[in-house]
């Protein structure tokens, strides 16, 4: 990592507040419903899906679930209400599975039944390793009740190539990442070149089960390998999909969807849009030299990849 980047990750707490709020709006759609509904239409018309994620995880009150289950149908009915080529994300532990399980399971229930009702698709996000199980578990019990329901799985936990078999026995849904969370040797991959060897091992198994996998990656070397795979497996674009967040890798993301590949981009929303914000710098330290930028130019002026 670049020291001055280091540097700026260490201090982010110490960066106003709103240069944090200039970078963030490259990454997030904005506050409300209207801003990211807007962050969908111009991506459709780029020729891109998306899925809208309401900002927020590890409450540490379950009267916080209530305004996310809200948050959540009201996206639902408008992404039906607009026509919008759009999804959901959601993070089981913004509707309390760290604090109560059961709780968890019956907020998500009334985002599922909204779902259904307007027939779209919802994605279950996957988390730290100290929720994995549990999340494949409220997974498998929905994907029963509501087949558009699907899941993620994390490159770099060791674990992943048994649950995409699991996955992979029901053709479920999948969203292949490498993984974020700081995990210890026993559980995650800590080398590079072994967490894009399982994500390459993983997304290719999936696509040869028949699971419509979801492939999330900006970095290109992956990007390659699987198309090459989806070459060498003769698929056709409708059964598999490139996943890619919002604001990041831009030039890939329209050379893929100029190719004639399906994108689709992870648009996140909502007032915590400052503690998300701030994990993205964290993970990508490389968006700190625009941090820096911002510090030293007027308001809009620093340059984005």
């Amino acid at each position: 990592m670049n020291p001055l980047h280091r540097l700026v990750v260490r201090t982010l707490p110490l960066v106003p507040k709103s240069v944090v709020r200039t970078i963030a709006s490259r990454y997030v759609a904005g506050e409300t419903l209207d801003d990211a509904l807007s962050t969908v239409r111009a991506l459709n018309a780029e020729g891109c899906m998306a899925t809208l994620d309401v900002l927020g995880e590890d409450i540490t009150l379950l009267a916080e679930t209530e305004p996310t289950v809200l948050a959540y149908q009201r996206s639902l009915a408008e992404i039906a209400a607009r026509g919008v080529d759009s999804n959901i994300s959601v993070k089981l532990s913004a509707l309390g599975l760290k604090l109560d399980p059961a709780h968890c399971r019956r907020e998500f229930a009334r985002i599922v039944e909204t779902a259904r009702g307007l027939g779209i698709f919802v994605r279950i996000d996957m988390e730290d390793s100290s929720v994995t199980e549990e999340t494949l578990r409220i997974f498998f019990e929905f994907r029963e009740k509501y087949e558009k329901v699907g899941i993620v799985l994390q490159a770099y936990l060791r674990r992943s190539a048994d649950d995409a078999r699991r996955i992979a026995a029901i053709g479920g849904n999948v969203r292949v990442c490498k993984g974020i969370y700081v995990e210890p040797p026993a559980i995650a991959f800590q080398d590079r070149e072994e967490i894009r060897a399982s994500y390459t091992q993983l997304v290719e198994a999936l696509l040869r089960s028949g699971s419509y996998v979801g492939i999330a990656t900006h970095d290109p070397a992956l990007v390659e390998s699987c198309l090459a795979a989806v070459g060498r497996l003769g698929l056709e674009p409708k059964t598999y999909e490139f996943q890619m967040l919002l604001g990041v890798a831009r030039t890939l993301r329209r050379r893929l969807t100029a190719g004639g590949q399906r994108l689709r981009v992870y648009v996140p929303y909502g007032e915590a849009w400052y503690a998300y914000s701030v994990r993205r710098l964290k993970e990508n330290p490389s968006i700190a030299g625009h941090v820096v930028k911002g510090l030293f130019l007027p308001q809009g002026r620093a340059d984005g990849p």
